[in-house]
């Protein structure tokens, strides 16, 4: 009998020999992520449960990324100084204020590693399975227990299995095979589940790619979002591929259902008002008007996003009444982008870049939305009034389709 993604890594966790769906288990998870939203909150629960001292404070990571710089005064710096006074009161080694978004920083500081379990307060904690981790997000009460015991029950998730075969057409990307994904489930035909990815088509993506795929698995209520390992896996985490060849597929293993995708059929796509599950092939959605765009998150801020973005606005200018707001996830990709020129790009078109935060999409600051304003953006999700008034319209897209739509002032194709 072979065993799923999920399985196999919560069995190297708890030492279990057989593991299979709905089986309770013990982990001792291999990292343990905070951030600022939560970090008044955390503080409290482990004030009334009396922790003097977490049991492995080497594993956990505290950052300061949803609420930096801060912009409310009524809670914002205390979120801020919570999380510092937690830093220093737990001895805890890893903490990073200002240096980027938590999700992407769990990956690039190599915090979330492949075959590993690791929990954190935030539901978009998927992204590392884009590296074959098994993540998932839990609450701040659950969060200070598992820190003061190092111990976090789990139950083993039903799977399904997606293979994507094939090579992606031009202006074609990660967000369009995720957006297809959800529109066809919907947002809770992975309740729980473990949407497990392979094919050639896969295979082919870049890690960053598989990141932003798994980033938005959370969006049809996964439990986790998980990719093989294979070479780019290791290149990227300078490992050796053998320490991890394991993380692979069972040909029998025991899947709940497989969905099968041609990648040269897809088109882009789009999530369109007010549910990321309602999703349209951009020949739909094409020609609508939009007020701002919006190009970032641990979704699609990475440093390839950037140049996917700024080849597209190269030598030209953003329609007069829009406007554009860049934000690159992480201060490596706002460097970079700035040797590479993107930076430059974008404000030469006429855009607006912040420093690495994440900012708009969760309705911080950098171009709130008012009544009757339309934003397009390359984040997650498009709940009703999360970048703005509840009276406010979020689609969501590709880089590619937000650049070029920049451009025109419209929703536009980027083929």
């Amino acid at each position: 009998m072979g065993y799923t993604l999920a399985e196999k890594i919560l069995m190297k966790n708890t030492g279990e020999k057989h593991l299979e769906p709905g089986n309770i288990v013990i982990t001792h998870p291999d990292a343990y992520m905070m951030h600022d939203i939560y970090t008044s909150f955390l503080k409290r629960a482990l004030n009334e449960m009396g922790v003097k001292k977490i049991k492995h404070p080497e594993k956990a990571v505290m950052f300061l990324d949803h609420l930096m710089p801060t912009n409310q005064a009524t809670t914002d710096p205390e979120h801020y100084r919570d999380g510092i006074e937690i830093v220093r009161k737990y001895n805890i080694p890893n903490f990073h204020k200002g240096e980027g978004i938590s999700h992407s920083l769990m990956h690039e500081l190599r915090y979330a590693r492949p075959g590993t379990v690791v929990t954190a307060t935030d539901s978009h904690t998927t992204t590392y399975g884009g590296a074959g981790c098994f993540c998932t997000g839990i609450g701040h009460t659950e969060m200070a227990a598992a820190l003061a015991t190092d111990e976090l029950w789990m139950k083993v998730p039903q799977a399904i299995k997606i293979v994507i075969d094939g090579e992606l057409p031009q202006g074609v990307y990660a967000k369009d095979i995720i957006l297809k994904i959800l529109g066809d489930i919907k947002s809770d035909g992975g309740q729980y589940k473990s949407l497990e990815f392979t094919g050639s088509t896969v295979a082919d993506l870049s890690m960053q790619a598989r990141f932003t795929i798994a980033n938005m698995a959370l969006e049809a209520g996964a439990k986790c979002g998980l990719f093989e390992a294979d070479e780019k896996t290791a290149e990227y985490y300078d490992m050796d591929y053998n320490e991890i060849s394991w993380i692979k597929i069972d040909a029998d293993a025991n899947y709940e259902k497989i969905l099968h995708y041609q990648a040269q059929e897809l088109v882009p796509q789009l999530s369109c008002p007010q549910g990321v599950d309602n999703v349209h092939p951009i020949d739909e959605v094409k020609g609508v008007k939009i007020n701002e765009v919006y190009i970032g998150s641990c979704t699609n801020g990475s440093l390839e996003d950037m140049e996917v973005a700024a080849k597209i606005l190269e030598g030209k200018t953003i329609a007069p009444h829009l406007k554009l707001v860049v934000i690159p996830a992480t201060n490596h990709v706002f460097k970079e982008s700035m040797k590479r020129g993107y930076i430059q790009t974008f404000i030469k078109a006429g855009g607006m870049v912040t420093h690495p935060c994440c900012g708009l999409c969760c309705g911080q600051p950098y171009g709130l939305m008012s009544d009757g304003e339309v934003v397009l953006g390359t984040n997650n999700r498009n709940f009703i009034g999360r970048m703005g008034t509840k009276k406010s319209l979020i689609y969501l897209s590709s880089p590619a389709v937000a650049a070029a739509s920049a451009l025109t002032g419209v929703i536009t194709d980027p083929r």
